[in-house]
């Protein structure tokens, strides 16, 4: 399942409640390259764990006595920074919560276990997310921090002759990176459909913090919502999303089924039928990521025809699924994450002129 399956991850759980730190230690503990190091009960017994373990990875709680989570977040990512995997249950409050961590530097934010998931299924994800934190660039920079840096929308119009989709997919660190990509995209941009893995409930609070920074309408998807100019449409954790064609309209749909690459939402499904009804009428963009979900998608709409653009590895926060695409030959350009939204944007103006 991963490249970093064959080194033993340290990991330090942080959390207040006992059946939690005993749940995960016992869960975990039973992946090979998985070492549990230590539990800590909340930040200042994990600051002195830390020091003396040295831990590569940690997995925090959000809610905790002394210290909430967050704040410990900050002074650890300025003082000892190091791979965070950020726990949390599922209320509105604690996913607006969950996505102030991950502009602070946590690698990715998933659900506690809890009475709505399965101990096994959370255990799976959360063994996928620290593999992917133990690797992650945790120095880098992706995306600009809100409220800082250039973040103005590009000065460009577009003329939409020819109807396009602008399909992107993300993963580990996509957070930040949509961020930087979508704030820059005018508001005359062509319809954008995006699947970025995020746990149910907390894609609504996404869609609604892009909203409030772009100058596109970005919401959570619905089904059968039209994919129209100006609109930034983000499928909902736990569900696929794919394009159709209904009469002269590119409408999303949405659905269960069993997860791709071990997500759902996945970029396969979403960039497949991309491919299928929008065809060279598209263009696809894979950002970071742990795994190859989207390359296989990416590489089906190269063949009809649709610009196919991969963020290079020194902006990735994980590399995993740009590189899969690009060994599968499906990316027409490699560029940066700042270079990414003038790229999309001069190829659609490129296109519109040609029409």
């Amino acid at each position: 399942m991963s490249g970093k399956a064959h080194r033993t991850i340290n990991l330090l759980i942080v959390d207040d409640s006992a059946v939690v730190r005993k749940v995960l230690s016992e869960e975990l503990s039973r992946y090979a390259d998985i070492n549990i190091v230590g539990t800590a009960v909340d930040p200042y017994v994990a600051r002195d764990k830390i020091v003396k373990l040295q831990p590569d990875v940690l997995t925090l709680d959000i809610e905790m006595p002394r210290m909430d989570g967050l704040s410990f977040l900050a002074k650890l990512m300025r003082h000892y920074p190091m791979p965070v995997v950020v726990l949390s249950s599922l209320t509105p409050e604690n996913s607006e919560t969950a996505l102030k961590a991950l502009d602070m530097g946590a690698v990715e934010v998933l659900c506690k276990p809890g009475s709505s998931f399965s101990v096994e299924d959370v255990a799976r994800d959360i063994v996928r997310a620290v593999r992917a934190a133990a690797g992650a660039a945790v120095h880098a920079c992706p995306a600009p921090v809100p409220g800082q840096g250039r973040s103005e929308p590009l000065d460009i119009r577009l003329v939409h002759t020819t109807r396009k989709v602008v399909a992107i997919g993300a993963s580990t660190g996509g957070t930040r990176a949509l961020e930087c990509v979508l704030k820059r995209f005018p508001a005359s941009m062509d319809g954008v459909v995006v699947v970025q893995h995020m746990p149910a409930k907390f894609t609504a609070a996404f869609a609604g913090r892009l909203n409030g920074v772009c100058s596109l309408q970005v919401r959570e998807a619905a089904h059968n919502d039209r994919v129209v100019p100006g609109r930034v449409l983000l499928a909902p954790g736990n569900r696929h999303m794919l394009l159709a064609r209904e009469g002269g309209d590119y409408v999303v749909k949405l659905k269960d089924g069993p997860r791709v690459h071990y997500q759902r939402p996945s970029v396969d499904v979403l960039f497949k039928s991309v491919a299928r009804h929008a065809g060279k009428n598209a263009v696809g963009v894979l950002l970071t990521g742990m795994g190859s979900d989207g390359a296989d998608g990416l590489l089906a709409m190269h063949r009809q025809g649709a610009h196919t653009l991969a963020q290079d590895e020194q902006s990735c926060v994980v590399f995993g699924m740009p590189r899969a695409a690009l060994a599968l030959g499906a990316v027409d350009r490699v560029v940066p994450l700042d270079q990414v939204p003038s790229a999309v944007v001069h190829h659609l103006q490129e296109e519109a002129a040609a029409a």
